[in-house]
């Protein structure tokens, strides 16, 4: 049997660390980060133990690269579902609301994961959150494009901006006890960045009903 292709072999640890970081998520979801092994993640995702040490430096690394993976994913799908648009505006808003549908989805994960990012080695640099930052700077450097043009070059910080405004509306949802409605938040950052509340994917019953966000602060 002659050896397998060098693009072979990398096909298969791709799948390999996916598998990892699909079954990080789901077990996780199932029993909480504590309760979660190594082994067990490996279990899951039928794969040799070693090559959790292989791809990461431990579980927070896991855990992190596995959310920013989802994160990913669900942006990417909110951004080119059909109809499919290269509407800035319509863009920007799909992005708000995936990431905010993805935290109300995934309560016990992303509680976890802003637990995570919060202690004091913050932000992991995976190839799964240079995705997702590269998704949504792209998407926030458009609706900047397209809506004040002579503040291009600004780009990079409206999508910090963008990146800290949605992380604490993703803990305002999470926070045990007095969570934010999500309609109210989401009735925020779509003010800010003057989008019609009927663009994106609205929530059903919000209680807000149709408004146009028109007024953006001054910056």
């Amino acid at each position: 049997m002659s050896p397998r292709s060098a693009s072979v072999n990398e096909a298969m640890r791709r799948r390999s660390r996916e598998r990892l970081l699909q079954a990080t998520v789901e077990l996780v979801e199932e029993r909480g980060y504590e309760a979660t092994t190594l082994a067990d993640i490996t279990r899951r995702a039928g794969t040799a133990r070693g090559l959790v040490s292989y791809y990461f430096a431990g579980k927070r690394e896991l855990l992190q690269s596995a959310v920013h993976r989802l994160m990913h994913m669900e942006l990417a799908a909110a951004l080119e579902r059909e109809p499919r648009t290269d509407n800035a505006q319509e863009r920007l808003a799909r992005a708000i609301d995936g990431i905010l549908g993805l935290t109300q989805r995934h309560t016990t994960l992303m509680r976890t994961h802003m637990a995570s990012i919060l202690q004091a080695e913050g932000f992991i640099q995976c190839p799964e959150q240079q995705k997702l930052a590269s998704l949504l700077g792209g998407t926030m450097a458009d609706w900047l494009a397209a809506v004040e043009p002579e503040d291009f070059e600004d780009a990079e910080q409206e999508y910090r901006l963008l990146r800290a405004l949605l992380m604490g509306a993703t803990v305002a949802l999470l926070l045990p006890g007095a969570p934010m409605p999500l309609a109210r938040l989401r009735a925020e950052l779509f003010e800010r960045y003057g989008l019609e509340w009927s663009a994106g994917d609205p929530p059903a019953d919000d209680g807000i009903g149709p408004t146009t966000a028109s007024r953006r602060p001054a910056r």
